[in-house]
């Protein structure tokens, strides 16, 4: 029995050290942070194909006859809608108007059956919140039966084609499809991170290490590489995708992070429904944008940004080097008066004022 301060390990764990990756502590796991390096595994990518642990992410799996009624209440989007395969991104509010995650809901089966993939580091508290605010449905930790590996890149599909069967390249966006893998089944989905194309694919725990080694061995010639968090968050950060705990938590209300897009309060009522429109009514004073540094220095979580005549106007929620454009980047509130591209204002790093311009997002991948 592990004790409780040393971190979970993934199915995947030795196979990180055997790779020689460099180990850490993240969310309560002991992931690779990084294998040969941040920036080669970032742009390997964004121009062939990467390989991620996401094994600690949670799985929570809802059914029965009151399945869909209780995802309609626990979450923002409108779950209605999906039929067998489909997935759509979502949001779990609190009942303050802010948010206890964001996640990926999964339709198994129409109206009886969702998995909801959520937040490694919030996967406890997540499963409480649904529990206590169940509407009469079976609800499940599936969290230690899954390995998760994503598939992503310009060459993933090729990778996956070649491991799970050409059955994979009819799979739309944000759909997913149950193949079988010797002897047991995947879970493929289109989704992904990191703004390129590719796959997450669930599997049952025991074959996790086959499947990973399997993709490994298969994609050599297509420049396959295991990328660790610190890639998969400069891959996130230049999309401008948001992290629980930087760009949204539990007081962030979603039109605020730029979430409105998967809040459908005409469709449904929700948890926290009336709190999250009262405070887009009321006018919401801060908006999260994107921005570029125009001087040396990195935007770190938490540093503050002031106006140009030195009016402190918001924070930073995420910054990074950027592989793919070889620029500082971040991600930041403003006061909404500041919130127009083309802005300059300073980032207060240790004391320095520092320049930096709001600039479109996501930073990279734009759709033409």
């Amino acid at each position: 029995m592990t004790s409780q301060s040393e971190p979970q390990r993934t199915p995947l764990c030795e196979e990180h050290i055997a790779l020689g990756a460099k180990m850490v502590d993240f969310a309560g796991w002991y992931m690779p942070v990084s294998y040969q390096g941040l920036r080669e595994e970032h742009l390997a990518c964004r121009a062939a194909v990467g390989l991620f642990d996401v094994s600690h992410m949670g799985e929570v799996r809802i059914k029965g006859p009151n399945a869909l009624a209780t995802v309609e209440w626990l979450t923002t989007n409108y779950a209605g809608k999906l039929n067998n395969g489909q997935a759509q991104y979502s949001l779990l509010p609190n009942d303050q108007g802010g948010l206890v995650d964001d996640l990926i809901v999964y339709c198994v089966e129409k109206d009886a059956d969702y998995l909801l993939c959520v937040n490694a580091s919030n996967t406890e508290k997540d499963f409480k919140w649904m529990l206590e605010n169940n509407r009469g449905a079976d609800i499940t930790n599936e969290s230690s039966s899954w390995g998760q590996i994503a598939v992503q890149g310009p060459k993933a599909m090729i990778l996956a084609e070649r491991v799970c069967g050409e059955a994979v390249l009819n799979i739309p966006s944000f759909e997913f499809r149950t193949i079988a893998y010797g002897g047991d089944h995947l879970l493929v989905a289109r989704t992904g991170y990191t703004g390129e194309d590719g796959v997450e694919i669930f599997v049952p725990s025991s074959r996790t290490a086959d499947l990973w080694r399997d993709l490994l061995a298969q994609g050599k010639d297509l420049g396959v590489t295991p990328v660790g968090l610190g890639a998969r968050d400069t891959l996130r950060t230049e999309m401008k995708y948001p992290l629980y705990g930087h760009e949204i938590d539990d007081h962030s209300n979603p039109y605020s992070a730029g979430l409105g897009w998967v809040v459908k309060p005409d469709k449904k009522d929700f948890v926290g429904r009336a709190k999250i429109l009262a405070g887009k009514e009321a006018g919401l004073p801060r908006k999260l944008v994107g921005l570029k540094m125009l001087e040396r220095g990195i935007a770190r979580q938490g540093y503050k940004l002031f106006s140009t005549e030195g009016t402190e106007i918001g924070v930073v929620t995420s910054g990074t080097p950027s592989p793919s454009l070889n620029e500082n980047i971040g991600v930041a509130y403003v006061e909404k008066q500041w919130a127009a591209d083309g802005k300059q204002i300073n980032v207060d790093i240790r004391g320095r004022m520092v320049k930096a311009e709001i600039v479109p997002t996501p930073f990279v991948n734009k759709k033409s």
